[in-house]
């Protein structure tokens, strides 16, 4: 909740409505898996751009989300 918090009241600020929830497991399984069951209409991801060749653009999580995930995915860097 710490973490959710300043988001929380960003969004409130703006008058946007999101969806928060926390998991526990693989990153990258547990946020397919719920966009997927959310049945969202977009999931929005950070790109940090760090780690191996093949993962130059796009983080390993954010790469894996893509490959297993119905949602469509907007990536911001």
């Amino acid at each position: 909740e710490k973490v959710l918090k300043p988001i929380r009241s960003f969004f409130a600020k703006q008058k946007l409505r999101a969806q928060f929830t926390t998991k526990v497991g693989h990153a990258a399984e547990q946020v397919a898996s719920a966009a997927d069951k959310g049945k969202f209409h977009l999931l929005m991801m950070g790109s940090h751009g760090h780690g191996t060749l093949g993962n130059l653009v796009m983080g390993s999580v954010v790469t894996k989300v893509l490959a297993h995930c119905q949602t469509p995915v907007l990536l911001i860097r």
